[in-house]
């Protein structure tokens, strides 16, 4: 870690216990805010716009929600504030969509499909969007670690025994946040303590090291939707 994220992470932790040094960061931060707003606005907010003060309180939630186990802080307050911005745009695309009382019955159904239809489209593109920045991130991440998105496919688990030494080694690291951190420092899947921890074999976990690192990497930043997708798979090896 750098001298300035390690500067920026003390920083939020002093601010999640002293509100004036939490106003001192987004005060120092606002160009950073201002960015991230311009670029759900498509152009540079103005001190009017609510989407500025959504993105300003975004940023102090992610004070508040920070942990050194999600990575860089700047990309999971980027994260908050884009969810934030979506949230509050889906809201006044609801509330904007209210139908008339002097509207016929067929002209409302009609309307109705077409609102439901630019808010599908709408989700599905966020949804897409979302998820390809979080492959792009975890991609540049997992090249710390010496391993690529195609050593995963590979790596990753066919057999139902094996998917389940895998579910409980991660659950294990998951309810042990001194494996995940270890695991940031050193760059390296600590196998042995997995096995020991998780009272599985470690020959199965080793075979399957380039895969841990992924799931363990999405276990410790803000990747949600990946996160989403890899514990169902997990789970799903216990099921059959």
């Amino acid at each position: 870690m750098n001298s300035d994220a390690h500067q920026i992470i003390s920083q939020v932790y002093k601010a999640k216990k002293d509100s004036h040094a939490a106003d001192e960061l987004i005060e120092a931060y606002m160009p950073f805010i201002k960015s991230e707003t311009a670029k759900f606005l498509n152009r540079p907010p103005d001190k009017s716009d609510d989407e500025l003060s959504i993105a300003m309180f975004a940023f102090y939630e992610s004070i508040r929600n920070y942990s050194k186990l999600r990575g860089s802080f700047l990309k999971f307050a980027a994260l908050q504030i884009k969810n934030r911005l979506i949230d509050n745009y889906r809201k006044e695309k609801r509330n904007k969509g209210q139908i008339s009382l002097d509207v016929s019955d067929d002209d409302k159904q009609d309307l109705k499909d077409t609102i439901r239809d630019e808010h599908d489209k709408y989700q599905e593109n966020e949804l897409r969007e979302a998820t390809q920045q979080e492959i792009a991130e975890l991609s540049a991440q997992m090249q710390d670690f010496g391993v690529s998105m195609t050593d995963v496919a590979e790596n990753s688990p066919r057999q139902r025994r094996t998917l389940e030494i895998c579910q409980k080694a991660v659950q294990y690291a998951r309810n042990n946040p001194e494996i995940l951190e270890d695991f940031l420092r050193t760059k390296r899947v600590p196998l042995a303590k997995l096995a020991e921890g998780a009272k599985v074999e470690r020959k199965s976990l080793e075979r399957h090291r380039r895969y841990l690192v992924a799931v363990l990497l999405i276990c410790t930043n803000g990747y949600e939707i990946m996160r989403g997708h890899i514990m169902q798979v997990l789970k799903g090896g216990e099921n059959k």
